[in-house]
């Protein structure tokens, strides 16, 4: 017996996320590309970690695509860009970078085999014979994020003594360290 699967999301068509398949029809081969620049959201979704690297609310995602049908579907490729903005993991400094990562997604026509044969959560599907590229975005981008972001690869961090950012304080930074035992000697050396 075969159920259909009712889509748990509905794309809102004027989401600047959601592009139409109408003209691709159930050709396959049929292929069409976009570019897109969409604003970045802000929290609750924003892309990125919070507090550690995000790509800032309002600042473009930029979206190169290719929207291709084929037998079970719409195939859409391409690539996502954006800046990113974070702080680094070791001396807490403001960073900023960019990103590009691959973006590569079936999604499933209703009544086909795939739509019949996979869950919803494993496979996107078409709806109203659009797509909705938010998720799907965000997770390529989250994916790519470092989980600790650096200001230069060989960010030397700060100082477990003073707090200093050690790349400001120079080779010749160190803290005296007397061992307890001579401590009351110390007192006796002459100052200099």
């Amino acid at each position: 017996m075969t159920t259909h699967r009712t889509p748990t999301h509905r794309p809102e068509a004027a989401s600047p996320w959601v592009f139409s398949t109408r003209e691709l029809g159930r050709r396959p081969g049929a292929m069409r590309t976009v570019s897109r620049s969409i604003a970045a959201p802000d929290a609750p979704k924003a892309i990125g970690l919070e507090g550690v690297i995000v790509v800032p609310a309002g600042s473009p995602v930029l979206l190169e695509l290719r929207l291709e049908a084929v037998t079970e579907g719409v195939y859409v490729s391409g690539t996502a860009s954006a800046e990113l903005a974070g702080e680094c993991s070791r001396c807490l400094e403001p960073l900023t970078d960019t990103i590009e990562v691959d973006v590569a997604e079936l999604y499933a026509y209703p009544d086909s085999a795939t739509d019949e044969t996979t869950d919803s959560d494993e496979v996107p599907r078409l709806v109203d014979e659009r797509v909705d590229l938010e998720q799907v975005v965000r997770d390529a981008i989250i994916l790519e994020l470092p989980l600790a972001p650096l200001c230069e690869p060989d960010c030397l961090g700060l100082c477990s003594e003073c707090g200093g950012r050690r790349a400001d304080l120079g080779p010749d930074h160190g803290h005296e360290r007397l061992d307890p035992r001579w401590a009351a000697l110390r007192e006796h050396l002459p100052s200099e």
